[in-house]
């Protein structure tokens, strides 16, 4: 900071004048000693003109001293206003200084907080690796308490790891995708077996197959209940795709499960025994397949399902033994196509709905059993039985109604539909 040193204004105006004699004393005795010291004549009487010029010098003494402090008074002014003048500047200069400083905390403070932001993304991926680690290690252990308690805390996982959720949801699956034989106690599991082919197993086997369709049965019951949460909950889980591809199910609950936008597989899937719940669930927004699967034995419900805005294929699936219901299915914007009837199969579509799509059944082979589209209707759209086969069995199309005429082209018609009415065109 500038320091202003001044001696106090008394001080400073003796000094000056003192300084000011003394100079003018030095001027006068130097004057007289250039005129050789000249001496003064003293005159008994004084005179006018001598006192006024007496009364002059006094005057021009006092005035000197005046302007001497006048001088004095000036120059501390002077020095006053530079010093604050430099005071002002100096003060400028400790603002911007101020102001520098609080930008570069600011920049150290947001580069701690960018640091510990990382560092804590860092340790929120590490510890979900971790996680994710310890869950797959205790779904491949050889106790199904452990893999059950691994099937839950992979859900878990999900919840919390929305970047890793498909994954967490791939390895779910593919778990259901394992191979798979159900214990002797679970319906229809030798079904189109002979008794003397069935496997034999002891109890240590039989044991361990029960725990594992616990496993697998939660895992299917931990998907359904995430998919009938709301798609705006964090833990909600539509929107994914679910791969089932050549997986077994001997049971499960997908009831209410809301599968939009993302693709559902069960190509090539077993349906062996138990009961597999679709009641109520919802298709939308993408591609469901069922290609290729084989219902063969338990109950397979879908009743009151919905599938909407997407495809939905039934390409060669099976349906052998058990029982599938599509009571009140709801069709739009979708097709199910290419559905293959086996002998000794009875199915039932009890008044499903179809608009704005095709009902496709190209393909597909009508032989014995019972095959019933009674009081259907199909509105909206075009039905399909092009190159379908009728033959044996009975397949009832009694009040059934076609708002657009069905096509039959190139099939083979070895006993009539009964009951087919078709509208005159």
């Amino acid at each position: 900071m500038p320091e202003l040193r001044l001696w106090g204004i008394r001080r400073s105006i003796a000094l000056a004048v003192v300084a000011a004699l003394l100079l003018v004393g030095g001027l006068v005795v130097a004057a007289f000693w250039y005129a050789a010291w000249p001496g003064f004549e003293r005159d008994e009487t004084v005179t006018v003109a001598t006192l006024f010029d007496l009364l002059k010098l006094v005057f021009a003494v006092v005035a000197g001293i005046g302007g001497v402090a006048a001088l004095v008074v000036a120059y501390r002014r002077q020095r006053v206003a530079e010093h604050t003048n430099a005071l002002a500047e100096f003060a400028h200069q400790l603002a911007h200084a101020a102001d520098l400083r609080a930008e570069v905390s600011k920049a150290l403070a947001e580069a701690a907080d960018e640091r510990a932001k990382v560092e804590s993304d860092r340790n929120g991926v590490r510890l979900f690796n971790e996680r994710f680690a310890k869950a797959s290690e205790q779904l491949g252990s050889e106790k199904g308490a452990v893999r059950l308690a691994g099937v839950y805390a992979m859900a878990g996982l999900a919840d919390d790891w929305r970047e890793g959720r498909q994954t967490c949801i791939d390895v779910l699956c593919a778990y259901i995708r394992m191979p798979y034989t159900p214990p002797p106690d679970a319906p229809g599991e030798t079904a189109g077996q002979d008794e003397d082919q069935a496997p034999v197993r002891d109890a240590d086997d039989v044991r361990a197959a029960r725990e594992e369709r616990e496993v697998r049965h939660t895992v299917v019951r931990l998907v359904g209940r995430h998919l009938s949460l709301a798609e705006d909950d964090a833990a909600s889980w539509c929107g994914y795709d679910f791969d089932f591809t050549g997986a077994v199910f001997d049971g499960g609950d997908l009831s209410g499960a809301n599968f939009s936008g993302g693709g559902v597989y069960f190509d090539g899937a077993t349906f062996i025994g138990g009961d597999v719940s679709f009641g109520g669930a919802s298709f939308s927004g993408g591609q469901v397949s069922f290609f290729g699967a084989s219902f063969i034995g338990g109950e397979v419900f879908f009743g009151l399902t919905s599938f909407s805005g997407g495809e939905v294929l039934f390409d060669r699936a099976t349906f052998s033994a058990g029982k599938v219901f599509f009571d009140r299915v709801t069709a739009s914007g979708g097709k199910a196509v290419h559905v293959t009837w086996p002998k000794g199969e009875q199915v039932t579509f009890v008044q499903p709905a179809s608009s704005d799509g095709s009902v496709i059944f190209s393909g597909a082979r009508f032989s014995g059993g019972v095959v019933s589209f009674e009081r259907t209707t199909f509105s909206g759209g075009e039905v399909f039985f092009n190159y379908v086969t009728f033959c044996g069995g009975r397949v009832a199309f009694r009040t059934a109604r076609f708002q657009v005429p069905p096509r039959f082209d190139d099939g083979l018609m070895e006993d009539p539909p009964d009951g087919l009415t078709l509208p005159e065109k």
